[in-house]
């Protein structure tokens, strides 16, 4: 049977120009392996960027091309690149077209025996497709059933604006790199439209958050080259998309079809994009109907948790999502089973809490919780229930845990002691807070809580700071210092400033003149050579600031004969720096 005429006007007027120059590289490059026609349709495997080929399939009939389709995830306008390659063997080497026999030929060729026989292979050998030998046998012994079975809810939003919105972002993105920008809008934008399908799952509209998603995925998968070229990764949208994705097919109840349809999808995707969907798959696969969730539910809790199998990475992720799908459905005795099961303390303390369960709480949290952040979030919703004394108890023993929430954490419960009226609690906690962050407003408000015992506070405050590295409390250090008049300390540490702090070393400088007019005279000196040697124009003000300092010293130290000396000599070395000069002489 000979194929219809297909000319390369036919194909490019069917693909947009992106993907015809694509298309036609891949041809070029000899991707298309192989294709077959049997009877009406031509298959073709084309090698993509992926390990497996890419399957296209062109059906006619005498009037020429009836669909034409591929695995890919190209959703957009037009044919994608693969069938564009396939397409242009087709046109321009048909005699490499090889023929073979139809599925009514091959049928025909076997018995009844025979033909059970390979369907039965075949479901081993790819297992969803019993779901749909299923679907057909139930249409084909009660056709009445077939309405009512291939009914698919629909989405209420159209998926072609996420799609257009995802690639404008893309395109931006390689404008961005293009013209040298050092950040670029994937994240930040790119998480944003997923955060849009998140809500609608959030408001119950699930098929909605699936089409989005669905124009999400395939639009990155399709596109992504253009970035990837700049150097952009893809493992933080993937990691959204994963647990998004999850979300909303664990918010809405699936036929055996979608499911099939979204792993198909999800398959392909992986595959074009170099992602890992495994926690979608996974949530695909079980449900809520997964035994050992059911167990779980029940109350029945092992060692193992919701699983059978070895437990995998992504398995707190697909606990925290089921948690938050169960309280929004208001199950929240399976949600303490599940969260109990799964190690998720934290929801499990909190829970309990919110639902009045305060003893049980407390009680739980003395052989369960581990971080301070548990500790924290566990007071907070005792203090909302009323509870304050226990909320205190709690978040004081959470300040001896391990854990990355000290600052916030003390700072919260020295308010809540002080709430309670126990200053010696507020003062243990700010304290806890001060030893990881300093900072002279906290240290203030320990000179109050401290009363009669601030010295032997102090000292210790002052070994807290001296010994801490941490970065970004120059400023508290100088201020605590300069306060209580501890200059050297001060000195120590501007003198290890850059100049970028120049309004902190300025403020020791202006303490230290009395001081130690030498430190101030010998580093400031330096910090205004260093300028006006290099020439630089723009920073003249910033040199002559540093020259005020100078200046300053040496008048104050009793050495204004030094200082016109130095003045004389910097005004022989730069007279031809105009602007230095005029910005310098009146000094």
């Amino acid at each position: 049977m000979s194929i219809p005429q297909i000319s390369e006007f036919t194909i490019r007027r069917h693909a947009n120009a992106k993907s015809f120059q694509r298309g036609e590289a891949y041809y070029e490059a000899g991707a298309v392996n192989a294709v077959i026609q049997r009877g009406h349709l031509l298959q073709a495997d084309v090698a993509g960027t992926q390990a497996r080929p890419y399957h296209v399939n062109l059906s006619f009939d005498s009037s020429g091309l009836t669909s034409v389709n591929c695995t890919c995830a190209y959703d957009f306008e037009g044919w994608c690149k693969h069938i564009v390659a396939a397409m242009l063997v087709c046109a321009r080497n048909s005699e490499n077209i090889e023929q073979r026999p139809t599925l009514e030929q091959l049928l025909n060729q076997l018995d009844h025996i025979q033909t059970q026989r390979l369907l039965q292979e075949l479901v081993a050998e790819y297992p969803p497709l019993i779901e749909a030998i299923d679907r057909h046998v139930s249409w084909m012994t009660n056709p009445a059933d077939k309405q009512t079975t291939i009914s698919v809810r629909r989405s209420t939003i159209d998926p072609a604006q996420f799609r257009r919105q995802v690639r404008q972002i893309l395109k931006d993105t390689v404008r961005y790199f293009e013209e040298g920008y050092e950040e670029d809008p994937i994240g930040e934008e790119l998480l944003s439209v997923v955060q849009t399908a998140v809500d609608f799952s959030e408001r119950g509209e699930s098929e909605n958050a699936i089409a989005i998603l669905s124009a999400i995925t395939s639009t990155c998968a399709e596109n992504w080259d253009d970035v990837a070229e700049y150097g952009a990764e893809n493992d933080e949208i993937v990691g959204e998309l994963n647990k998004a994705w999850c979300e909303a097919i664990l918010s809405v109840e699936l036929t055996p079809e979608e499911k099939v349809d979204i792993q198909i999808n999800l398959e392909a995707w992986q595959d074009e994009w170099n992602a890992d969907f495994g926690l979608v798959m996974e949530a695909l696969r079980q449900g809520w109907d997964y035994p050992p969730l059911l167990q779980v539910f029940q109350g029945n809790i092992t060692e193992r948790g919701a699983w059978e199998e070895d437990v995998p990475d992504y398995a707190d992720d697909l606990a925290l999502i089921r948690l938050k799908i169960l309280e929004r459905q208001e199950r929240y005795q399976e949600y303490l089973y599940l969260a109990e099961a799964e190690g998720q303390t934290e929801q499990y303390l909190t829970m309990l809490g919110r639902l009045g369960r305060v003893e049980e709480a407390i009680d739980a949290a003395q052989t369960q919780m581990n971080s301070m952040e548990e500790a924290f979030a566990l007071a907070k919703t005792l203090s909302v229930q009323g509870a304050l004394q226990q909320a205190l108890d709690i978040a004081q023993s959470g300040l001896n845990l391990p854990g990355n929430c000290q600052y916030e954490l003390g700072i919260w419960t020295s308010d809540l002691a002080l709430e309670w009226g126990n200053s010696e609690a507020a003062l243990l906690a700010i304290k806890a807070a001060f030893q990881v962050k300093p900072s002279f407003v906290d240290y203030q408000k320990m000179t109050e809580l401290a009363g009669e015992n601030w010295e032997s506070v102090k000292t210790d405050l002052l070994r807290i700071i001296r010994a801490y590295s941490g970065w970004g409390t120059e400023s508290a250090k100088v201020d605590i210092f300069l306060h209580e008049g501890l200059i050297d300390d001060a000195i120590a540490i501007a003198s290890e400033l850059s100049s970028d702090h120049s309004e902190l070393i300025h403020q020791v400088m202006d303490a230290a003149i009395p001081h130690n007019p030498g430190w101030v005279i010998a580093n400031a000196r330096h910090r205004a050579e260093k300028i006006m040697d290099a020439g630089k124009a723009e920073y003249y003000y910033y040199a002559v600031e540093w020259l005020k300092k100078v200046r300053n010293a040496y008048l104050e130290s009793g050495k204004k004969a030094d200082w016109l000396s130095y003045r004389e000599n910097l005004i022989q070395t730069h007279a031809r720096k105009h602007k230095l000069m005029g910005m310098f002489k009146p000094l």
